[in-house]
């Protein structure tokens, strides 16, 4: 069996894996984007579908605006005695907290808030009973034991394992293998000098002896490997007995070096030395492809192409910016087309725009949707648009002129805010569009599905990538309404959406 690495492309950062039988299940962080933490299940650690959020309501993710690259970071799943345990940490409000569910689709319960310093939590279930809590902090793992039903810690945290002395250590996790409690940690910071690092102990309180190979897993002073930046990983073991690693990792492009997608999950195959360590990989590097040997494959259905908004429902790779207000979308309203009502907030302020994204998943793809908008007033405005912050973005939009409807392609890079081209619109309904290639986004329009495209402009990936842009997120690409400034007056129909990535010609 021979698979491609990342095993989830696009903005799925910090994953986390645990198993159940012979089912999967992994969830990522989600940071400013709503639902919060999207859950997957696959049957071989290679093909997975999204089941689910665990964060759905108001109540487990309140409402605050968060910045961007804060809100949801570094969540852990775990599954004990019938029951899967989500814990995470919400760094721009409340701090650390878990939520619960026998299914894994959800629903999911409400939060149990900890009174815990430090980030990147996870949950060890020991054979005794007993629940361990282990978190990040500034000085490495801190530890202590959790009573599952108040979420209070039965002790005072303490520094169980400082690391190797690489910056940033975060993510820990606790295992037990073979008769070892074994602490894995990432140290390094998520940008190149990412690393994963273990140690073991007879005690799951140490002392812990770090391995003598750390970091085990690293792409640091690798600059010519197409994967960079891997860490923060997790261990699964298979109902065979093979061990597997789920951890994030980039894709960068170009030089110098910069990636736009985010950081991406990605799959590793990990074996055990004589001594009882792991090997992640090929000597603790991860390869685009990968030969799992004798490992039975179990692919989902692709997901369609296209949505045509006629259920009841968003699909589940739709995602919000921020908290939404429920006036300000329906499906319901005009049957069959998803509608937008802008509100006064744009795609440069730090609030919630009147916005409906996916993720951009491959460096190569092409998205089209239909629109029906009519603008009645200078700021009125609606189309698509290729977000990575609200600094950082481009667009192609209908909005009115001072001679009437116009299809603009706009760019906001940092203080530059600037129309690149433009062209009158004679109609109510256009179709708009962006191709993707590794190096450019071309922005174009039809006035039927039959016409060839009319390409107005391009503009460089680069300046959306996090090197640029700043951030831990990835490039979303998104619908939107606004009035910038003032309520739209007219609301904004799409009638369907389409992002597709095989068989994409040239522009």
């Amino acid at each position: 069996m021979v698979f491609d690495n990342p095993v989830l492309p696009g903005f799925y950062p910090d994953p986390s894996v645990c198993r159940v039988g012979e089912d999967y299940y992994l969830v990522t962080s989600t940071m400013e984007y709503r639902p919060g933490v999207p859950v997957f299940h696959s049957r071989d650690l290679i093909h997975w579908r999204q089941i689910g959020h665990c964060l759905t309501r108001p109540s487990q993710l309140a409402p605050e605006r968060f910045p961007s690259s804060q809100g949801i970071y570094a969540p852990t799943i775990r599954h004990h005695d019938g029951v899967f345990h989500m814990i995470s940490t919400n760094v721009s409000a409340g701090g650390n907290f878990y939520v619960t569910a026998r299914d894994p689709a959800g629903p999911w319960s409400e939060p149990v808030w900890l009174e815990a310093d430090g980030i990147d939590p996870s949950l060890f279930f020991d054979d005794d009973g007993t629940v361990y809590f282990t978190c990040q902090s500034p000085a490495g793992a801190q530890q202590s034991t959790l009573d599952l039903e108040t979420g209070k810690l039965l002790a005072p945290l303490r520094l169980i394992w400082p690391g190797t002395g690489g910056s940033h250590p975060e993510a820990p996790h606790l295992y037990r293998i073979n008769g070892w409690y074994y602490l894995m940690l990432a140290e390094g910071g998520t940008e190149y000098g990412h690393m994963e690092t273990i140690a073991r102990s007879a005690s799951p309180w140490g002392p812990f002896e770090g391995c003598p190979r750390n970091p085990v897993l690293t792409h640091r002073s690798t600059g010519v490997l197409p994967i960079q930046s891997v860490g923060h990983a997790d261990l699964v073991q298979a109902p065979n007995g093979r061990w597997w690693a789920v951890c994030l990792g980039v894709r960068p492009n170009g030089y110098p070096k910069c990636h736009h997608l985010g950081r991406e999950t990605f799959l590793s195959p990990v074996s055990w030395d004589a001594a009882g360590w792991p090997v992640f990989g090929r000597a603790g590097r991860i390869e685009p492809t990968i030969d799992g040997g004798d490992w039975p494959t179990q692919p989902w259905p692709p997901e369609p192409a296209r949505d045509d908004y006629d259920g009841p429902e968003l699909r589940l790779c739709w995602n919000f910016l921020r908290h939404p207000r429920a006036d300000e979308l329906s499906l319901d309203e005009r049957p069959g087309f998803l509608r937008l009502h802008g509100s006064a907030v744009t795609l440069d302020d730090p609030g919630a725009p009147v916005w409906l994204g996916r993720r951009q998943q491959h460096y190569d793809c092409e998205a089209w949707t239909a629109l029906e908008f009519s603008p009645q007033r200078q700021g009125d405005e609606a189309g698509l648009t290729v977000r990575m912050n609200e600094r950082h973005h481009y667009e192609i939009a209908v909005t009115r002129g001072a001679e009437g409807a116009r299809i603009i392609v706009r760019r906001r890079l940092g203080s530059l805010r600037a129309v690149t081209a433009s062209a009158p619109l004679h109609a109510s309904r256009v179709l708009l569009g962006v191709r993707a290639d590794k190096d450019n986004y071309t922005f174009g329009y039809r006035l039927n599905a039959e016409d060839v495209p009319h390409w107005l402009d391009s503009a460089e990936t680069r300046y959306l990538s996090t090197e640029v842009a700043g951030g831990f997120t990835g490039v979303y690409i998104s619908l939107y309404a606004t009035g910038n400034g003032q309520p739209c007056a007219p609301p904004a129909d799409f009638d369907w959406f389409e992002y597709r990535w095989e068989g994409i010609p040239p522009a």
